[in-house]
């Protein structure tokens, strides 16, 4: 059993719809484990004050990570960790142990640092905790969940070892475990050590991410040493690729950050709302986004060295249209289910039909965005994987200050102009609900994304002429089944509603799941009816042993 579990685990790739399919099914995994770890988190504090101080604690660590940690993502290392074991093991090995010093060196000194301003940082960046009574605790819970991004940032480092062998699926349990830890966090922890113990529960699942990997690492025989004598011209290589990449990412988490530092001056609860929300919506994200943008990049990065430029043009085009087809369906039904969704995931214990009403509102204006999300991860990766790495920095910058800009002016507009606030309060069905300025973050997130998703497209466009007009076309034909679908489950909701009174969860789950799979089916009717390509498509990959596939695990991007 054992022989057959580590056979399984160093399987190759093949196909991408395979690979980025059984990526997803691990993604699923993850991302279910993830909606428990948020399950557990509502029901126990709801959207309060606990809650918004354990969420308010990852913003620091979180932005060293992706200002540090992803120096050592795969995307960067594995080209040149191919070349290097390529042309000489031993020089290989010795690239290994300068990228590696040279970044554990980088993460632990400015972690020290950042340890002891962490005061003066959060009072600056997270300006609602200044007069709080629980500042003391954010500081506290902030110190400790620094180990995160340095674990993490190892871990990461061992990904690019462990897919420069093609060994793939002992990573892609690193999320899964990593939630598992703090799960344990939540119900093994907090009742002994308090918030302490919910951060505790961080950590641990951050070790479990990265010790995963050590064993194959050690056979391998390529685990990395500590050494002083760094080769610093090379790291000077490494940088200059990986800069552009981490600047592009902080664009996001800046943006992000500052979002959630308004949140802090709203009402109590406005940052634990945003972030379930947040989550909730990077489900789909993290399955189809994700899933296939790291599938394709392998793959981009061979038709690229090649010159290949009709193969690397077409599997852009079969990404993108899959994305846009299973992007949009998922879009329509998350905004028609919004309430039966956040109440079936998070609604028990200490949050409420209030807290829920308003984490559904905020999720139905983020959701607009996944499809541009997704699409954004596909154009950033092809770019990538031809070594350009200045158009997706610019054009996230811009989108980031878009992204801050509106989330500022929407902020005053919503306190100065009655009517802006009573129109989006009216549109998600919250007129009345405290606390619902928060409504105009998430838009203005939503906005910048869009903009960026334009400019990468136009600009790939351009670069790559013939692309838009097939994925134009699946985009049409699934926005009409969608439109369909979504009116057939408004009609559906309240058909089922004389069926399962919402008096009880689980009426609200079956109303939800029913009206879902009517839409789906008639959806599904349409896009046949349409002759729709990504349909066959997939029900021929669903026909072959995609479980039999290895997958691309994408890089550990937040904590």
């Amino acid at each position: 059993m054992v022989k057959r579990f580590f056979t399984i685990m160093n399987q190759e790739i093949r196909g991408l719809h395979e690979a980025a399919y059984l990526l997803a099914f691990f993604a699923l995994l993850s991302q279910v484990l993830g909606l428990i770890r948020d399950k557990l988190l509502a029901y126990n504090f709801g959207a309060g004050d606990t809650l918004d101080i354990y969420y308010s604690a990852f913003r620091i660590p979180d932005l060293i990570f992706v200002s540090v940690a992803s120096v050592v993502s795969a995307s960067v290392l594995l080209p040149f960790f191919i070349e290097k074991f390529n042309n000489d093991e031993d020089k290989g090995q010795k690239f290994i142990d300068s990228v590696f010093s040279a970044f554990f060196i980088l993460i632990i000194v400015i972690s020290i640092i950042v340890f002891f301003l962490t005061p003066w940082l959060i009072k600056i960046l997270l300006p609602g905790f200044i007069n709080s009574a629980n500042l003391p605790e954010l500081i506290n819970a902030t110190r400790i969940l620094l180990l995160s991004p340095i674990l993490l940032g190892v871990s990461n480092f061992f990904s690019s070892i462990t897919q420069m062998h093609k060994r793939f699926l002992i990573y892609a349990i690193s999320p899964i475990l990593y939630n598992i830890g703090i799960i344990v966090g939540i119900i093994f922890l907090y009742p002994i050590f308090g918030l302490y113990g919910l951060v505790t529960g961080v950590i641990f699942g951050s070790f479990l991410h990265m010790i995963v990997q050590i064993p194959f690492i050690f056979k391998s025989h390529v685990f990395p040493h500590l050494k002083l004598n760094i080769d610093w011209g090379m790291i000077k290589k490494v940088m200059k690729i990986s800069l552009p990449r981490t600047l592009t990412l902080s664009s996001n988490q800046l943006a992000s950050f500052f979002l959630i530092a308004l949140a802090s001056l709203m009402k109590v609860g406005s940052i634990s709302v945003f972030s379930l929300a947040i989550n909730l919506q990077s489900v789909p994200l993290s399955i189809i986004g994700v899933s296939y943008s790291s599938a394709i990049f392998p793959t981009l990065s061979k038709f690229f060295v090649e010159k290949n430029r009709k193969e690397f043009l077409g599997q852009m085009i079969d990404s993108a249209r899959h994305i846009v087809f299973w992007s949009v369906p998922i879009t329509i039904l998350f905004i028609v289910l919004r309430a039966q969704i956040v109440r079936t995931i998070y609604g028990a214990g200490n949050f409420d039909w209030a807290d829920t009403r308003l984490t559904a509102a905020v999720l139905a204006i983020f959701v607009v965005s996944v499809m541009g999300q997704s699409l954004v991860l596909l154009f950033v990766r092809a770019y990538y994987a031809e070594g350009r790495t200045k158009k997706p920095l610019f054009i996230n910058i811009l989108s980031g200050l878009v992204i801050v800009i509106c989330g500022y002016g929407f902020t005053k507009a919503f306190f100065a102009f009655p009517v802006f606030a009573y129109f989006l309060q009216d549109l998600l069905k919250v007129t009345g609900q405290a606390g619902t300025s928060v409504l105009v973050l998430p838009l203005a997130y939503s906005i910048g994304v869009l903009l960026n998703t334009y400019l990468h497209w136009h600009m790939f466009e351009k670069d790559y002429p013939g692309f838009s007009k097939p994925v134009i076309a699946t985009l049409f034909q699934s926005f009409s089944a969608s439109v369909i679908m979504g009116y057939v489950t408004f009609l559906s909701l309240r058909l089922f509603n004389n069926f399962f009174p919402l008096t009880k969860s689980i009426n609200v789950f079956l109303q939800g799941f029913f009206a879902g799979i009517v839409g789906i089916i008639v959806a599904i009717i349409i896009l046949v009816l349409l002759k729709n390509r990504e349909i066959r498509e997939v029900w021929t990959t669903l026909h072959h042993k995609f479980w039999k596939s290895n997958i691309i695990v994408p890089d550990q991007e937040t904590l």
